[in-house]
């Protein structure tokens, strides 16, 4: 039976964290006032416990209530504070949450991490192709999104109460600390609450997310201006300058120069060295090298954390892989600390005050006005639809903690009065809060458009889908026409989505070859490979509804081993795809020879066994006539995918054949099961017409055959269409040597042809 978490349990354990955390941090400082070295980390060790334990549970209640966990994390904060545990046991929160500078460094160090890792995995996730497509709105929003609720926060701040400010005399600071507070949307929780409501992957939500990331990297050039104001007591255009200068030149260099490096990082760091976890160190190592070099032109860190995620989710190896490793460390320990401390320095107690609660208010009417009439101007603007600008300007009005660190900067300088933070991050809490309802509400009303339904249906198979998970090939090919085959035809995948390829020219059995030969080999398949992804690249490119691919990056080398021990070595760097194409990979009888069998031992992944028959020149053909059987298992169905990706770059047709076995009584006629055979196969073929429809097939050819073994159809199929290429899925099958079943095993016997064996 699952059990629910309920307020009082999470309140019971809650207590005893804290006793037991009081009683150690009085036993460890001896009742005295001088607490020894070891009190600072068993202070530390109970913060912890507290944030997570409190985060996490509140995270969980607010999500069953349909309110992100991130606002219960937010919230875990405030309870924390002097807001509830410090009103309820103010000796237990001082001794746990001590005013002790020292103190405070340490859980701040840790909270500094964990929001940098954060918004190194919410780069990780942000698409920037599909935000280049929705650029122009998103800058739209943006500009207006900050100057309308800025120029609001300012001219708010320079009417407040002389009783809300530490020195009258510095009121344009403070205005310019409130104006900024009020301008900015925190991408950490405006990306994360678009992702929890699971709508990242729409258009507008793009546009929200991209307006969030050019807004906080706008806010914290308007915080580095106050910093120049508040320290030379007037505008220091200098300062100023080198912000703005250095984060354009920053951005420019990072998406140019800095890709490539650390795309090339990442596959050098994975190829090299052979200890665990060495590409997501490298990862953490260009996030933190990213973020000394914002904070040197003048920037926050957090800019460097972002942009280093971004470039980390574009490289084409290995980020899904690096992403989940990432994932639960950030969300269930740096996340629920990070937001939990956001609250700790806000004090609500001070809301008894009805002129405070007052001022509160209205700053909280002003915050959301300004934010959403900014955001809804942007939308207008831009040309989106009123109902996609309303969902916009509920979707920015979502501060979370970026306002609170604009805020504690304010504090620290002595720029803001603990009141004044305080009503800026209930501010922040309350339009945190009420984002995702405003944004669940507006989003109801909002119709999918025609190009965007297209596009999330093909993303939703692509889900679901074998080559669309791919993100590295390896390539196992020697001299002959097998080599060359299958090294064209990786290509042709390859480049539909600019997936790196390693091609490792491996030894012909029984062949003696000079170290020339060899290179000249090696240079031969490379220009195959590349060629190949060229085509694919180009098909890839004419339909204009996809994301534009990468280039494909080519890398071939000699390898002196036999087949399976290059393969074995080679594949512990992490690949999707074997494509083996080496000489004599079958015998007579439909076997496979014992390259490709060490070959398949050596690799854990699919492979892709190619073989190029009496085809004359299937290397080079421009088009192929496939034949792909389908018969509705799985196996079946990645075969059909892989031979769609192939016709697609290659301009080919296809011919699916699903083989049905129709069950007959003794006389002849078909029995009752017929009717739900025929359902079966046209959910079989429409399933497979899906499938073709997003490799940019309207229509496809299909046959069924019944009353014939498989693989005598296949092969009638194949002789009488002309087929150039027979593609087949199917499943290996636990054994010392290769074995794909009897069904291929015959064809193989019987079809002198091409074909590829999609073996998974």
């Amino acid at each position: 039976m699952k059990k629910h978490i309920t307020p009082a349990w999470l309140a019971v354990a809650a207590i005893l964290i804290a006793t037991a955390a009081f009683a150690a941090a009085e036993q460890t400082s001896g009742g005295a006032g001088n607490a020894p070295a070891g009190a600072g980390e068993a202070i530390l060790v109970a913060q912890i416990a507290l944030l997570l334990l409190i985060g996490r549970g509140l995270g969980e209640i607010m999500q069953r209530l349909g309110q992100p966990s991130v606002v219960g994390q937010l919230l875990a904060g405030l309870i924390l504070g002097p807001s509830l545990f410090g009103w309820v046991w103010p000796g237990a929160h001082d001794m746990i949450f001590p005013e002790s500078a020292t103190q405070k460094y340490l859980i701040a160090g840790l909270s500094n991490v964990g929001v940098m890792l954060l918004l190194l995995l919410t780069g990780m996730e942000t698409d920037l192709k599909l935000v280049r497509k929705v650029g122009t709105p998103a800058v739209m929003v943006a500009a207006a999104g900050v100057s309308v609720p800025f120029v609001c926060g300012f001219s708010l701040g320079w009417f407040l109460p002389q009783s809300l400010l530490p020195d009258p005399q510095h009121r344009l600071v403070a205005a310019l600390f409130v104006g900024t507070a009020l301008s900015i949307s925190s991408i950490k929780i405006v990306a994360m609450i678009v992702r929890e409501i699971n709508f990242m992957r729409r258009n507008l939500g793009q546009i929200i997310v991209a307006s969030a990331i050019m807004e906080d990297t706008a806010g914290w050039v308007i915080v580095s201006l106050t910093l120049g104001i508040a320290g030379a007591g007037t505008i220091a255009l200098a300062s100023v300058a080198k912000s703005i200068v250095g984060t354009a030149v920053f951005l420019v260099l990072s998406y140019t120069i800095g890709r490539r490096l650390v795309y090339w990082l990442i596959r050098w760091v994975n190829d090299n060295f052979v200890s665990e976890y060495a590409v997501v160190t490298a990862i953490l190592i260009v996030m933190c090298a990213l973020a000394l070099v914002t904070q040197a032109i003048g920037v926050n860190t957090v800019l460097g954390a972002i942009v280093a995620g971004v470039l980390v989710g574009g490289s084409p190896i290995l980020s899904q892989h690096i992403e989940d490793q990432l994932r639960g460390l950030i969300t269930a320990f740096m996340m629920p600390i990070f937001f939990g401390l956001s609250g700790l320095s806000a004090d609500l107690t001070i809301l008894k005050d009805p002129h405070l609660l007052l001022l509160t208010a209205g700053l909280v009417a002003v915050a959301s006005v300004g934010k959403f009439g900014g955001a809804f101007a942007g939308g207008m603007t831009s040309g989106l639809t009123v109902r996609e600008s309303l969902a916009l300007g509920c979707a920015m009005n979502a501060r979370g903690s970026t306002e609170v660190i604009v805020a504690s900067i304010g504090l620290s300088m002595g720029v803001l009065t603990h009141n004044l933070y305080t009503m800026i991050v209930t501010m922040a809490i309350i339009t945190t809060m009420a984002m995702p309802p405003m944004l669940r509400w507006s989003l109801a009303r909002l119709p999918i458009r025609k190009e965007e339904g297209e596009r999330l249906e093909k993303e939703e198979i692509d889900a679901k889908g074998f080559v669309s998970q791919f993100e590295r090939l390896l390539i196992a090919a020697d001299h002959s026409a097998n080599g060359r085959l299958a090294t064209r035809l990786a290509g042709f995948i390859a480049g539909q989505r600019g997936l790196p390829i390693t091609v490792l020219q491996v030894p012909s059995p029984g062949a003696k070859r000079t170290a020339a030969q060899a290179d000249e080999t090696k240079a031969e398949l490379q220009a195959v490979a590349t060629a190949g992804a060229k085509k694919g690249h180009s098909a890839a490119m004419e339909n204009a509804a996809e994301s534009r691919p990468d280039h494909v990056d080519v890398s071939s080398r000699v390898e002196k081993e036999k087949v399976g021990s290059a393969v074995a070595k080679e594949s512990r760097k992490g690949y999707d795809l074997l494509f083996v194409g080496v000489e004599h990979m079958r015998n007579p009888d439909g076997t496979f020879s014992r390259n490709v069998d060490t070959a398949a031992q050596g690799f854990q992944g699919p492979l892709a066994l190619t073989i190029a028959g009496s085809h004359p020149d299937a290397s080079s053909a421009e088009g192929f006539n496939i034949l792909v059987p389908v018969n509705g298992t799985e196996p079946s169905r990645r075969g059909a995918e892989i031979a769609f990706a192939l016709s697609r770059a290659s301009a080919s047709h296809v011919t699916a054949l699903h083989v049905a076995s129709r069950t007959t009584k003794a006389d002849g006629r078909s029995t009752r099961g017929g009717r739900s055979r025929r359902r079966s196969e046209s959910a079989l073929l429409e399933d497979i017409s899906a499938l073709a429809d997003r490799y940019g097939y309207g229509k496809i050819r299909a046959t069924v055959q019944t009353n014939e073994a498989p693989d005598m159809a296949i092969v009638a199929e194949a002789r009488r269409g002309k087929t150039d290429l027979i593609v087949i899925g199917a499943g290996r099958r636990t054994g010392d040597t290769l074995y794909l079943g009897q069904t291929v095993a015959s064809v193989l016997a019987q079809w002198d042809g091409a074909i590829v064996l999609v073996a998974t």
